[in-house]
């Protein structure tokens, strides 16, 4: 058999090998670091023997490729660790993931201090160097094998593999796991790894089923690297929006209220206003779209004409049993049946299209209790929504249009380069989940794909992403821990027209069905707000401030020129207070700067002479004395263009 290497030289043997055998047949020192194999480009262990003609990349520790090999052994070490400090504790699942991996057990809550205890353990373990290897059970013996060790979470997962299937295991030092791999050689080759945290989860992600307690760990292939991970963890969790946001006064959570639904202070809804006015206008004066009103819930009849009631009723929150009542309610998920009401409120001719509505709408989705977080995913939310409906021949260019607005949107937000643009596909192999037929799916896509391609926008293919009535492309950032989420969607439909007996009359006299684009400018207020948190670390461009200017005078005696700044700030339409406190100037200063505000005024003697203010910025420290009037017109400037000022560690003067 001839095995062609990464480097384009083939190595030929005239017997199956294993890949640490070929590695060590090209050199011990190649052996000495491999950590895994690539075969045709699947990633597999080491053990995996060759009996064909192949394509192999050997993957050292120095390969990234090599890290989610490392931290699923590290994960199985964590798992031995665990059961042999508590040895009651079962054991489920321990994948590696991105930045690092997690096991979840069937035991009491872990503390940090049971984390740092289990860690310790864990460097017992690596250091004594198991070697790790691999054996198979058929799948009526491997069940036996689990139960025997009473392990009743992977008795499950093997009970709903197939009956002929043969189960792999990894066995390290005694301590046995079920296991499709890869893994390393030995537990020697986890260098550097540590806990996170613990976390609880529900057994396959199902809340009426077992809870769990998960934890969280990372591994790298050098403690330098693991290093510069936490300390990129340390910003993450200054920058949390979920911590910060709260810190900031921004946003709270309570309880009796319930999960998924964040009260905003006046600075967290003076936040979003700005953000809704600014989308508002924008809409309605520069991109031509009318304003709709529409309720917040409706009959199931809505529901099942749209087809959500098939496709998505659990994830809506329903009123009334339709088995007993004669109508059942529900609160809605979006818009879109809402404002096709609106178009079939009159006829339109093809003179009348596009029409394109715009709502700022209040949602609600029965998220998984699991699955809330902050402001990131909650269960009511507003969102700048919008349908377009137009002429087929009207399609392309207006869908580019969508495209243009988010696309000006995220750069005036200064987030552009943050995003990363999806064409979501649907999943030929699974029909029953889509309305419509394959060919329409297939141009529309095509259509999507053909107009990202012109406006040189890079984007990925996700199958199996679409709506159950047609693909979409989605705007999509990470969080400060890299999980990502979708912050703007733009949908092609070519099919819901006909579900709800959309038509225009066109140039004959014929009734045509129109297109529909669902889209929205910015997406999910609630969850943008958490982003910009999250981007800018609390401190936001000046527009955006709930707090833009401080007026800081310097004692008592000046604090009636001090309101007299503020009036007339105010009636420059900017956000000013007036720190009347009896404090030190450099007490002032310093909690306006903690309060991450993007100007103080500080007044005194002179300024009042003057007619004057000192400023003091987040962008320039010290920026010195002007006249009142000439700050209100820069500052008035820059909230209206929205300029998002460069910030720079400057002494101050």
């Amino acid at each position: 058999m001839k095995i062609t290497l990464k480097d384009g030289s083939v190595k030929e043997y005239s017997e199956a090998k294993s890949i640490i055998d070929i590695a060590k047949d090209i050199s011990e020192g190649l052996a000495r670091v491999a950590c895994a194999g690539e075969i045709n480009g699947e990633l597999v262990d080491l053990r995996t023997m060759i009996d064909n003609d192949c394509a192999l990349n050997i993957i050292t520790a120095t390969d990234p490729k090599a890290l989610s090999v490392i931290r699923h052994t590290a994960s199985h070490v964590l798992a031995e660790a665990v059961k042999r400090l508590y040895p009651e504790a079962k054991i489920t699942i321990g994948p590696a993931i991105d930045d690092g991996f997690y096991y979840d057990f069937d035991s009491e809550p872990f503390s940090r201090e049971d984390l740092d205890k289990i860690e310790a353990e864990m460097k017992k373990i690596i250091k004594e160097g198991h070697e790790i290897t691999c054996f198979t059970l058929p799948r009526a013996e491997a069940i036996k094998f689990m139960e025997e060790k009473g392990e009743p979470f992977k008795v499950e997962l093997i009970q709903d593999l197939p009956e002929d299937a043969e189960i792999r295991f990894y066995d390290q030092g005694g301590f046995v796991d079920l296991c499709a791999g890869p893994h390393l050689m030995s537990t020697k080759g986890v260098k550097a790894f540590k806990l996170i945290s613990s976390s609880m989860a529900y057994w396959r992600g199902d809340s009426n089923k077992a809870r769990l307690q998960r934890i969280y760990g990372t591994a790298y292939n050098k403690k330098e690297e693991l290093a510069e991970h936490l300390d990129r963890m340390e910003d993450a969790k200054r920058r949390d929006h979920n911590r910060l946001g709260r810190e900031m006064e921004l946003f709270t959570t309570v309880d009796v209220i319930g999960q998924g639904l964040p009260l905003f202070t006046p600075k967290g809804t003076k936040m979003i206003m700005k953000l809704q006015r600014w989308i508002e206008d924008l809409e309605d004066n520069e991109w031509g779209y009318m304003r709709t009103r529409t309720p917040l819930m409706a009959k199931s009849d809505l529901y099942k004409i749209s087809g959500h009631w098939d496709h998505y009723k659990e994830g809506m929150f329903v009123f009334g049993d339709e088995e007993k009542d004669k109508e059942v309610y529900a609160l809605r998920p979006m818009t879109c049946p809402f404002q096709y009401y609106v178009y079939k409120n009159s006829q339109k001719s093809y003179r009348d299209l596009p029409c394109r509505y715009s709502e700022t709408s209040t949602l609600f989705r029965n998220e998984d209790s699991g699955e809330m977080h902050g402001l990131t995913r909650v269960r009511q939310f507003t969102i700048s929504e919008g349908h377009l409906i137009v002429r087929p021949d009207q399609m392309v260019e207006e869908f580019k249009g969508c495209l243009a607005l988010a696309k000006y949107c995220l750069e005036t937000l200064g987030v552009n380069d943050d995003v990363t643009y999806h064409l979501s596909k649907w999943d030929p192999e699974n029909k029953e989940k889509y309305i419509g037929e394959p060919q329409v799916w297939n141009e529309t896509e095509q259509h999507i794909r053909d107009i990202l391609i012109e406006l040189g926008i890079p984007f990925v293919e996700d199958i199996g992403e679409a709506a159950f009535y047609g693909p979409k492309v989605d705007i999509n950032a990470k969080n400060v821990y890299g999980k990502e989420d979708t912050m703007i969607t733009i949908q092609w439909d070519a099919l819901l027209a006909e579900q709800f007996d959309m038509y225009y009359i066109d140039q004959n006299g014929d009734k045509v069905r129109p297109y529909i684009i669902h889209r929205t400018s910015m997406g999910c207020y609630e969850r943008t707000l958490a982003w910009l948190i999250e981007k800018y670390a609390g401190k936001f461009p000046t527009w955006l401030c709930a707090e833009q200017v401080r007026v800081l005078p310097i004692s008592d005696k000046y604090e009636a020129y001090a309101q007299k700044v503020c009036k007339e700030l105010k009636k420059a339409g900017i956000d000013v207070t007036v720190d009347n406190r009896s404090e030190k100037i450099g007490f002032k200063i310093r909690e306006a700067r903690l309060d991450k505000l993007p100007y103080m005024l500080v007044v005194g003697q002179q300024e009042e002479a003057d007619n004057t203010v000192s400023i003091r910025s987040r962008f320039a420290g010290d920026e010195g004395a002007k006249s009142l009037n000439s700050f209100i017109a820069d500052i008035t400037e820059e909230i209206k263009n929205k300029t998002i000022r460069a910030e720079m560690p400057i002494e101050e003067k």
